[in-house]
């Protein structure tokens, strides 16, 4: 708890009280679908999504993951790996996801440009399960499906 209080005391007022108002993993989804996406290479933190306003997959995936450390769940991470071309460069981004376990079944809180990419309620009895959960929907610019990993 000692990071979550370190995390909070980083956090402007509005934020703290934005982060403190989580009481269930369904709620922290909705605060990231008011952060604009950006895509861009820069990597920011879970403070940095509160103090700048906007986030990319990973950035929302890792405040996704205090959000559920916050509300009494580990902070777990998986990183869905997109398939490469025949020079090995991904046909997509990564995409990554929070997890969270409730009575026994995997759901995930992740923020991605695509609404199908996002929020998956805890149904799933594994985890392979709850990625497959993602796969008709992970597509490249193509319409190629590019889950690999």
């Amino acid at each position: 708890m000692r990071m979550l209080a370190e995390f909070e005391k980083r956090l402007p007022a509005g934020g703290r009280r934005i982060f403190r108002s989580f009481a269930s993993p369904p709620d922290i989804e909705p605060y990231l679908g008011t952060l604009p996406y950006i895509g861009e290479y820069r990597d920011r933190c879970p403070v940095d999504v509160m103090r700048d306003g906007h986030r990319h997959c990973l950035a929302g995936g890792l405040f996704a993951a205090f959000g559920l450390r916050r509300v009494g769940y580990p902070d777990l991470l998986i990183d869905l790996i997109p398939a490469t071309d025949q020079h090995g460069k991904n046909l997509d981004d990564d995409h990554v996801l929070a997890v969270f376990r409730r009575h026994g079944c995997w759901g995930a809180v992740a923020k991605s440009n695509y609404a199908w990419l996002r929020y998956g309620e805890p149904v799933c009895r594994t985890l392979r399960e709850l990625v497959m959960g993602y796969f008709e929907a992970y597509f490249g610019v193509d319409g190629s499906k590019v889950l690999r990993g």
